[in-house]
């Protein structure tokens, strides 16, 4: 659908994200049995239309965010998860719109061809690189995979896509915003962590590949020359500054920002829900009791950010309430980043398309560096 190569089988074809298979089948909905070529739309494919509409988050979320906002106005029961839903909302909508908004304009202005150029090679600045491009890359960690799968095809080497991977959904730019929105000047530990944790890991799978313990990338090599300055110089000199280009260019940019939100914008919602039925129903001493400041709360947390599997977006308000419940930053680390290294489908993406030891070492490398910084997070004190 997007013109990258598929790692997904469906349907006779082969996508590169869930994204690219539903927007397939929506595509393929106005050709099922029922909708007359030309003529009204039957039974069928009036239900397939409501499907889509109804599907999409830009539309269910708003709608689902009113009916919770409102809830507590005739069942009082339900009226301090009402008050906790529109204290999130209130922090997060501004924010979380800016980042999608910056999402876009990074989609369309910045040209994948640079980010391949600058992801290969053994050297040091390469995981630098990553690592700051992946943070560019704002898009939600189901939503990168298919970006890391094309790099790695293109010529990007295995330590390269590994650190790009990791920091893209740890601290994409839409995020950082948001725990920027939520967590104040702690947001930027969170953020520091995550990003020196990904730039960690892909110095150390450098290490790896060096001595052959990962795969290598077998498309090394393949990527043709570009003098990126050089390139930017003609694009700045030659763009035409006439209404007709920049009314294109912002239609670019909403091109870009309105699949980045319906990547987001559902998790982020649900986010939104957990931490709110969290916050205004369950005791806060039950919450501080198992997963406090402590080794087994540490640990108890990780397990449910492995079951739990929510966009990283969306599990940034879970985070948060679980640090104002119990004041242990490290747990909300561990929360955040838990998810994203134990994400199955992230995990068997990155076997299917690089190959098992690059698995089992990305799960051997960064867990232990995620519970460590938790626990380094807790013991000093920052909450």
């Amino acid at each position: 659908m997007c013109g990258m190569a598929g790692v997904i089988a469906r349907h006779g074809h082969w996508f590169c994200s869930e994204r690219c298979l539903r927007e397939f089948e929506r595509r393929q909905s106005h050709h099922l049995p029922g909708t007359a070529e030309g003529g009204p739309p039957t039974h069928a494919g009036a239900l397939a239309a409501l499907q889509q509409v109804v599907g999409d988050p830009w539309i269910w979320a708003p709608l689902s965010g009113v009916a919770l906002a409102t809830l507590g106005w005739w069942w009082p029961l339900a009226a301090a998860v009402s008050a906790t839903y529109v204290g999130y909302l209130t922090k997060m909508l501004g924010p979380l719109m800016l980042g999608l908004l910056l999402g876009g304009v990074i989609d369309h202005v910045v040209p994948r061809a640079y980010i391949v150029h600058w992801l290969a090679g053994p050297r040091r600045r390469v995981i630098v690189r990553s690592t700051l491009l992946g943070f560019l890359a704002s898009a939600c960690s189901h939503g990168c995979l298919a970006l890391a799968v094309e790099l790695y095809r293109k010529g990007a080497s295995t330590p390269a896509v590994v650190s790009f991977l990791l920091a893209s959904p740890w601290a994409s730019l839409s995020l950082t915003i948001v725990l920027l929105s939520l967590f104040g000047g702690k947001g930027f530990v969170v953020v520091g962590a995550a990003l020196s944790i990904a730039f960690i890991t892909g110095l150390l799978f450098q290490r790896l590949a060096e001595r052959g313990l990962i795969e290598r990338n077998p498309h090394t090599g393949t990527q043709e020359p570009l003098a990126v300055w050089q390139d930017l110089r003609a694009r700045w000199s030659s763009y035409p500054w006439t209404v007709r280009q920049l009314v294109a260019d912002a239609r670019g940019v909403m091109a870009g920002t309105i699949p980045l939100g319906r990547m987001i914008i559902g998790w982020v919602q649900l986010g939104l829900v957990l931490s709110s039925v969290l916050g205004g129903l369950v005791p806060h001493g039950i919450v501080e009791r198992f997963f406090g400041p402590t080794f087994v709360g540490l640990v108890l947390t990780l397990v449910v950010a492995a079951v739990v599997e929510v966009c990283s977006e969306g599990t940034a308000p879970l985070a948060f309430e679980l640090y104002r419940q119990t004041g242990a930053l490290g747990n909300a680390f561990v929360l955040l980043m838990g998810g994203v290294v134990t994400d199955y489908t992230e995990l068997a993406v990155l076997w299917t398309a690089i190959g098992r030891r690059t698995v089992f070492w990305v799960l051997g490398i960064t867990l232990p560096l995620v519970v460590t910084v938790g626990l380094l997070l807790n013991r000093l004190g920052v909450h």
